[in-house]
């Protein structure tokens, strides 16, 4: 094996890089390793262009191994990887979206990515490597690429005026752009996240600076792959023709998306008029119409302070919210309008047994919150697949889910499973900021204690290749950004939280990336627009409702003692599943001894008093109601609730002597007893319970002894006749 090393210090660790013939059939590869976490992160180009395409054909996998965690995993009957787990595709993503702004999107070239985790420790996180690793095989390898760009990650746990703030905060960019942000938080304030973006870019240039010596010193040189590519003749041939059209149709000043279908075929045979030679190019004339567009949105934005709708800059759409009002059977509802932009949420609520097991390489734990989104493809008035789920689906799930999270009770407070479907109904721009604003509408709904509502919005960004009066950038940020705008922005910056601070932000650009100036007024304008919407939301229901829906099962609580486990659970679950069975509530039961009772109709607290009765026992001197269950020679066995039964010697039953215990008692008779020996051995008494029993039941005294004999039965006869628990 051939091999060349190259590290550098990053955050009192070691970074390195280490190329080598591994994989030398891939256009550049790389092996990313800190602490004992190791990455291989593979580049491949087609050699043709792929027919019948009009985008950049770029896919990155994210491979989770379970032999890189030490452990042999899967199911009992399946050992091996099969389909990407949630954080794998999100880690996917999180690379995909760093590295593809920086290649040219005229390239019809496939471009596959691959990184593969070998090792992980508890320390290092492999997605920063697999972004650093993915950045260096397309910048040694002969694959065009603008690059590099480069990631950090800063964890910080801070307490300001009482309150603790947390955030972990995933900043990818070049030397002082940022191109992409991950972001999760506990109410952290703007200035917060500002100072964390300062220090992410310092930590950036340093790893800038490393790998563009790595790739001066082992890079090869890039491939000239041809492009079909928009000139600036085609746009003016655009302006020339159907310009204002497209103008007026764009600009209708409402908040639905703008039908362009009209002046797209108007173009296209403008298109083959004035270029003959390329009549039959419909992908490239396709693509100078949307590069018009994408002019003429930018054009209006800079110059005019302009939007397709009509709106001010800083103008949210018009909002409407409603918790509730669906059916009785949903434990909670949340529906949010923001312009073209709607979004149903349904809350579900279980019990601690509901929770989801997540057995992963990184991840080993038991989600209590879920929030799932979907999209389907009449939200945007389309035919399409129905079913299953994509990255995309996944991906802004996870981030509602994030923004979400911040808020919810504890465990100890609500042990609840909470579960919550987002349904994109129509899409016109931000569905998943949308999801978090409907989402909390039906959380509130379903009576779930939040601390606080949490609502989300996206900011996009205009930038003009001009330069500014001042000399510096020319640009416009817009808040709740919605179609064209969307669609062929710079930048999608999506922020979520409360009126205290910011839960959740992810950020998309389209250029190499955003100077953290502008970052930090887009974050402003964002806290702006989320106060506005969260007053909105207060207006259709101000606080959590005080109850539960009726709909929603119950749960109790109840400690036991450690070493009461067993007992609780049988052997082979023997014990609990009887509980299960006779009274239909779902019973779970932790280490530490809490027991969950969950159920409707009365069974959770069936189900509690069962497990009370089991683990406190019989106490003496205590009276109970008992079953006859059999009849013996010596007395009678009666069962006590479900776990404890005792003897009732024939001298306990009346207080004189009688003949035959069947004289005085039949099988399945409900009798009062009381204890008078508790422990290994139970022994009852009716008599001590209710002196009058035998009376009302018409008997009489014998006048022999309990079995015919004369005379009490001697000790002797009677001992060890007790009945253990």
């Amino acid at each position: 094996m051939t091999k060349k090393e190259f590290s550098m210090g990053l955050g009192g660790r070691e970074l390195t890089a280490t190329f080598s013939d591994l994989a030398d059939q891939a256009n550049g590869s790389v092996m990313m390793r800190c602490g004992d976490t190791i990455v291989l992160v593979t580049a491949v180009m087609s050699k043709v262009d792929k027919p019948g395409i009009d985008f950049f054909p770029l896919t990155v996998d994210y491979e989770e191994k379970f032999y890189a965690a030490g452990k042999i995993m899967g199911s009992r009957f399946i050992k091996r990887e099969s389909r990407p787990s949630d954080e794998a595709i999100l880690s996917g993503r999180v690379v995909d979206r760093t590295i593809r702004p920086l290649f040219n999107q005229d390239i019809r070239r496939e471009v596959q990515v691959v990184a593969t985790v070998l090792s992980i420790d508890d320390q290092n996180d492999p997605d920063t490597l697999a972004i650093i690793g993915a950045s260096l095989a397309l910048g040694t390898s002969d694959i065009p690429w603008d690059g590099p760009c480069s990631a950090v990650r800063i964890k910080s746990e801070t307490t300001t005026q009482g309150n603790p703030e947390s955030f972990e905060l995933l900043a990818c960019g070049s030397t002082s752009l940022i191109n992409m942000i991950e972001c999760g938080a506990k109410e952290v304030s703007e200035e917060i996240i500002e100072g964390a973006l300062k220090k992410a870019i310092e930590e950036i240039e340093k790893i800038q600076k490393w790998q563009k010596q790595i790739i001066e010193e082992v890079g090869q040189a890039k491939q000239g792959v041809p492009t079909n590519a928009v000139l600036p003749e085609h746009i003016q041939v655009v302006r020339e023709s159907v310009w204002d059209e497209l103008r007026e149709t764009i600009f209708n000043g409402t908040f639905t998306k703008p039908d362009t279908n009209a002046v797209g075929n108007k173009w296209a045979q403008v298109f083959s008029q004035k270029f003959p030679e390329q009549a039959t190019n419909t992908e490239l004339s396709a693509r100078i119409f949307d590069t018009a567009i994408s002019e003429l949105v930018h054009e209006e934005a800079v110059k005019n302070n302009r939007r397709p709708d009509g709106r001010k800059l800083d103008e949210v759409r018009p909002l409407y919210t409603q918790a509730g009002g669906l059916s009785p059977i949903v434990h909670g509802v949340g529906i949010f309008y923001r312009g073209g932009t709607h979004v149903l949420s349904v809350l579900t609520l279980g019990g601690p047994g509901d929770a989801q097991v997540v057995e992963g390489m990184e991840v080993s734990e038991k989600k209590r919150f879920m929030h799932h989104y979907n999209f389907p493809p009449f939200s945007t008035g389309e035919v399409g697949r129905m079913g299953g789920s994509n990255r995309r689906s996944i991906g802004h799930g996870a981030l509602a889910e994030k923004a979400l999270r911040a808020t919810l009770p504890n465990a100890d407070i609500f042990p609840y499973t909470i579960r919550i479907v987002s349904e994109s109904t129509a899409s016109n721009g931000s569905t998943s900021m949308a999801s978090v604003c409907a989402s909390t509408l039906a959380l509130m709904d379903g009576g779930v204690p939040i601390t606080r509502p949490t609502a989300g919005i996206a900011m996009g960004l205009m930038l003009s290749e001009a330069k500014s009066a001042s000399g510096g950038m020319d640009y416009k940020i817009l808040t709740d950004i919605q179609g064209p705008e969307d669609h062929h922005g710079d930048m999608d910056l999506k922020v979520a939280g409360t009126s205290v601070g910011i839960t959740a932000m992810q950020m998309d650009v389209k250029v190499g990336g955003v100077p953290i100036e502008i970052l930090i007024e887009a974050l402003e304008k964002a806290k702006t627009a989320r106060l506005q919407i969260l007053a909105k939301i207060k207006e259709a229901i101000p606080e959590p409702r005080p109850e539960l829906s009726t709909s929603a099962p119950k749960i109790l609580t109840m400690k036991v003692g450690v070493e009461q486990i067993g007992l609780v659970i049988g052997g082979g679950g023997k014990t609990i599943n009887k509980i299960i069975d006779e009274t239909g509530a779902d019973v779970n039961i932790e280490d530490d001894g809490t027991v969950f009772f969950t159920g409707k109709n009365g069974t959770a607290e069936k189900a509690m008093a069962m497990v009370k009765e089991l683990v406190t026992g019989l106490k003496v001197g205590e009276r109970y109601e008992g079953e006859v269950v059999k009849i013996l020679e010596i007395g009678a066995v009666v069962k006590v609730g479900t776990f404890n039964e005792g003897l009732v010697h024939i001298s306990e039953i009346a207080p004189f002597r009688i003949d035959k215990v069947d004289q005085a008692l039949v099988m399945g008779e409900k009798v009062p007893v009381l204890v008078t020996e508790a422990g290994e051995r139970v022994r009852l008494s009716i008599k001590q319970a209710d002196p009058d029993f035998a009376t009302r039941k018409g008997l009489k005294p014998s006048t022999t002894g309990y079995n015919g004999e004369h005379g009490p039965r001697s000790n002797n006869r009677s001992s060890g006749n007790g009945f253990r628990r």
